[in-house]
């Protein structure tokens, strides 16, 4: 039976209760975090042939021709050597020179824009096999250095021919000189780097530290990438109705019992359930959902908590699962104080993104 309060109060009305998200605590090995950097299953079909670019916004068109080019640039022998090195990257390679130029390009552009479906069609359209190339966000970068280490991390990627970068945001110091150390040793290496971020390279960290060495190992950073800047509105909401205000208790319960492989908990006690559980697992927490169903959403009430459920609303985005909720609708779940700071972008991702999976949602209350 569920641990979700909710569930309690129903009979079933199906073969089984609800899962329960407050009731798994998964553990993620490091062999399975490396084998998972390949575009998430949202954009496993995705190609630059099916990015529309918006006809008023010329920087999209633009940045697919850019993007073909530096795919097509990157056949052939690695930059570093010649053949393909292990697992861990060791063996000699052959000395190559260097690429002149920049080793990478920078896709800047507001949230909702086809960043990440661009990102993932430079990864496909790559000519290499997939375990030369690796997809992962900032976050998942970070987790597999905790998981292996520095030197294992650089040893494992080094080998590669190109490493995407999805939602590159900086949340600390120390995540700054980590990534900035990390990439400048696979550039070194022959890697080329391509990589999302709501904000330019030069502008990462404003509104969060101003440091004058967090501020220098940034722009330091920068000098690896080609921005693309890419305009536009949010294409989520582009042409679409408005989200759907938030259902019931009563038939968000109903829907989660009516739906095979769906998950029921209230919203408080999951975010209070998201602290116990390293967010590198957060992507396992949610495996073979079929929908996530919430009642009582309130508020976020502090920050870590918000940063939190980011990362979640990026995993259930990532891998299509519907989200049906009740209580306030997802635009209001951030004060604007959290709003306004230095956050903004990545809450106003999650705020576009739960919205999105909200829309998919509006089905299980029809056939409940």
């Amino acid at each position: 039976m569920s641990s979700s309060p909710a569930a309690s109060e129903v009979s079933p009305i199906a073969d089984a209760a609800p899962l329960s998200l407050c009731a798994r605590t998964p553990h993620v090995p490091a062999d399975r975090l490396v084998a998972e950097m390949v575009p998430p299953p949202r954009f496993d079909s995705v190609r630059f042939a099916t990015y529309l670019p918006d006809p008023n916004q010329p920087s999209q068109t633009e940045a697919v021709r850019v993007l073909e080019g530096f795919a097509a640039g990157l056949g052939g022998a690695h930059a570093a050597g010649g053949g393909k090195r292990g697992f861990l990257g060791f063996g000699k390679a052959r000395a190559a020179k260097a690429p002149a130029g920049p080793r990478g390009v920078y896709l800047d552009g507001g949230y909702g824009v086809g960043k990440t479906h661009l990102l993932a069609s430079l990864w496909h359209a790559t000519p290499a096999e997939p375990g030369l190339k690796a997809f992962g966000t900032f976050v998942e970068l970070t987790n597999l250095v905790g998981a292996l280490g520095f030197q294992q991390t650089v040893a494992t990627l080094s080998g590669h021919r190109l490493l995407c970068i999805d939602e590159f945001e900086l949340d600390d110091p120390g995540d700054t000189v980590l990534v900035s150390s990390l990439l400048a040793r696979l550039v070194e290496a022959g890697v080329a780097l391509a990589a999302t971020s709501n904000t330019l390279p030069g502008k990462l960290g404003e509104g969060r530290f101003a440091a004058v060495d967090f501020l220098r190992e940034i722009q330091g950073l920068s000098a690896h990438f080609r921005t693309l800047r890419i305009d536009g509105e949010d294409y989520r909401h582009r042409g679409l109705p408005e989200a759907p205000a938030p259902y019931s208790d009563e038939q968000v319960t109903k829907a989660a019992y009516a739906t095979p492989g769906a998950s029921l908990d209230d919203f408080p006690h999951l975010l209070d359930h998201l602290a116990k559980v390293h967010p590198s697992r957060y992507g396992a927490l949610t495996d073979g959902l079929t929908a996530v169903c919430l009642t009582d959403v309130q508020p976020v009430p502090d920050q870590s908590t918000a940063l939190r459920l980011v990362v979640l609303a990026d995993r259930l985005y990532d891998r299509e699962v519907p989200v049906l909720a009740s209580g306030l609708p997802f635009d209001r779940l951030f004060s604007e104080e959290m709003l306004n700071g230095g956050y903004r972008k990545k809450y106003f991702r999650a705020i576009s993104r739960l919205t999105a999976l909200a829309r998919d949602a509006k089905g299980l209350v029809s056939r409940a």
